[in-house]
């Protein structure tokens, strides 16, 4: 007889987990998680659980800075890169309502608008993206984001530097042609936000 149950996930993390884990790494809390996934916060917590417990880690903090990558990346299969920083690639802006943003820069401004994705949307601006993002909060300083090539070899080259991230690389976003966005974030010496991203085809 065949064993029963759910055969065992080839990846270190079941797809689920991995979707949760990457947003812990962009510094979401299990709340904002589970709203964006659209389940409850106890089901983020398990999969938060089964993450730390798949792989040794004793804090939820720690995720933050692992630098695990899905075994179906297109990260994955790319080899080491000399570390340089590129062009800008993004620059994002903080917004009160989306749509009256989306209507003013895309209408009112003539912007190529590229997506909208829930309270995000995204603009192109002469090759730079316009990411502009819907909050009640007080606005902060625009995040610029610099192109690399190898998201990884730049992560390791800029923290023998001295700077300081404030997690590894991470997941994005994955587009519908497979085309993988990963992004890591730093601190300026004002605390400002500034971003390392790299675009990675299947």
């Amino acid at each position: 007889m065949g064993t029963r149950g759910r055969p065992r996930h080839p990846d270190v993390l079941t797809p689920a987990e991995w979707r949760v884990v990457h947003l812990v790494r962009h510094g979401l809390s299990n709340r904002e998680i589970a709203q964006r996934r659209g389940v409850s916060v106890d089901a983020v917590k398990f999969h938060v659980a089964n993450a730390l417990l798949k792989l040794g880690l004793d804090r939820r903090a720690e995720l933050r800075t692992w630098r695990g990558v899905p075994a179906d990346s297109a990260l994955r299969g790319q080899g080491a890169q000399a570390m340089e920083l590129g062009d800008i690639g993004q620059i994002a802006r903080p917004v009160s309502d989306i749509a009256t943003a989306v209507d003013f820069y895309g209408k009112v401004l003539g912007l190529p608008h590229l997506y909208t994705f829930g309270d995000l949307a995204f603009f192109d601006c002469g090759g730079t993206r316009l990411f502009l993002s819907a909050t009640d909060e007080p606005a902060e300083p625009s995040i610029l984001y610099f192109r690399v090539d190898d998201i990884q070899t730049a992560y390791d080259e800029l923290r023998a530097r001295g700077v300081e991230f404030e997690q590894a690389p991470h997941l994005i976003h994955k587009h519908d042609d497979g085309v993988e966005e990963w992004m890591a974030f730093f601190p300026d010496p004002d605390g400002h936000l500034l971003a390392i991203m790299a675009q990675v085809g299947p």
